[in-house]
């Protein structure tokens, strides 16, 4: 049963959401798990991601499942004459517009936001795109594993020894679905001041540059491209995953006090004090050296309880655990990270609001009326 609806931080706002596969559709969730309504527009064979399987529950794929919650659903042809007069209804009973077509596609339908937004001078309009309009490689398709491949991201993935790696999720897609939503919030803002929409232009590329923190301030100051460094940070140490006499733990030491603290935990004082490893520069500067004392220190310990001790005493550390145990561990329940509704199952809004908290009011494919509530 849906949960009764509660005053979300954007309730009130009404989003069409004309977007599909990643990026747009996870900007319009996140819209609606805050209080908006959002009407999600699909083809008449629905969006691909229907089909992006298995595992498949009545036979739509878990992937679409997991980026249209608080939706509903409408199916038109946009590149029919009926579908494209219907659009423009629900645009101008729409505080928001999220679309990710290819460039030109809207405009040859005569719905683009140049022929629009006279029309309806009110409307925020989130525009995803591979590139954004224009330039080098302006209007061309983006797909997230591309754009890691063209923003440095795979070229500083991986082990130094081997082949650049992609990110093993889709992380260009979902940070611009997030940047679409920050653009769309600041637009609403801006919006309660003049009156007046925008465009919000959200770039797949755009969003992979700018991840490239702190790579790209490291060869800004130095001039030095740099490489992978597998589990390791570039700048601090150790910030890595290391082996014990049970699993690998990932420490993430950042600084000189947290340093000596597990070197004291573990009984190498000595560490703390040798010049080589005294400082963060120097740590990093001789990870090399440090990495397998550390790990000759570590072989008598469990690393689970190794992990939780240094925690305990302020050194940041963690088991390196699959997506199963991160999924059901006691923490991510306490943060209602982990979202049941009958039959589905989702991840959780991760941001809180004290008064006007996100809210699960439908599960995803929830069929409704075709209009703006």
């Amino acid at each position: 049963m849906p949960i009764p609806a509660m005053a979300g931080a954007l309730q009130g706002v009404k989003v069409l959401d004309l977007s599909r596969i990643l990026g747009g559709p996870l900007c319009g969730q996140i819209l609606g798990d805050h209080g908006a309504d959002v009407l999600k527009v699909e083809p008449p064979q629905g969006d691909d991601t229907r089909t992006w399987g298995p595992p498949f529950r009545d036979g739509v794929a878990s992937y679409y499942f997991g980026l249209n919650r608080n939706k509903r659903i409408q199916f038109l042809d946009l590149g029919a004459a009926e579908g494209q007069q219907r659009v423009r209804e629900l645009m101008a009973e729409a505080d928001v517009v999220v679309e990710n077509f290819k460039i030109g596609t809207m405009e040859k339908w005569g719905i683009g936001y140049e022929q629009m937004r006279e029309q309806f001078p009110h409307l925020v309009w989130c525009r995803v795109t591979g590139f954004g309009a224009d330039g080098p490689l302006g209007s061309l398709p983006g797909y997230d594993a591309a754009i890691q491949a063209l923003a440095g991201l795979m070229s500083i993935n991986g082990e130094a020894e081997r082949d650049p790696l992609r990110v093993g999720l889709p992380v260009v897609d979902m940070v611009t679905g997030l940047n679409a939503v920050i653009g769309v919030l600041l637009a609403l803002h801006e919006r309660a001041k003049s009156g007046q929409g925008q465009l919000v232009d959200a770039s797949l590329y755009d969003s992979g540059i700018s991840l490239l923190h702190p790579h790209g301030a490291n060869w800004f100051m130095n001039g030095k491209i740099p490489g992978r460094s597998g589990n390791a940070h570039p700048n601090i140490y150790p910030y890595d995953v290391v082996n014990t006499g049970g699993s690998p733990i990932f420490l993430a030491v950042g600084n000189d006090r947290q340093f000596r603290l597990l070197c004291g935990h573990i009984g190498q004082d000595a560490l703390a004090d040798d010049e080589r490893f005294a400082t963060a520069g120097q740590r990093s500067v001789h990870r090399a050296t440090l990495k397998p004392l550390l790990e000759q220190a570590f072989a008598s310990m469990d690393g689970v309880q190794l992990a939780d001790e240094l925690m305990a005493i302020g050194v940041p550390a963690a088991a390196v655990l699959n997506v199963e145990q991160a999924l059901t561990a006691p923490h991510t329940v306490h943060r209602e990270m982990v979202v049941k509704m009958g039959e589905y199952t989702g991840i959780g809004a991760p941001v809180k609001l004290s008064r006007t908290p996100a809210t699960y009011r439908h599960v995803p494919l929830t069929e409704g009326k075709d209009f703006m509530a």
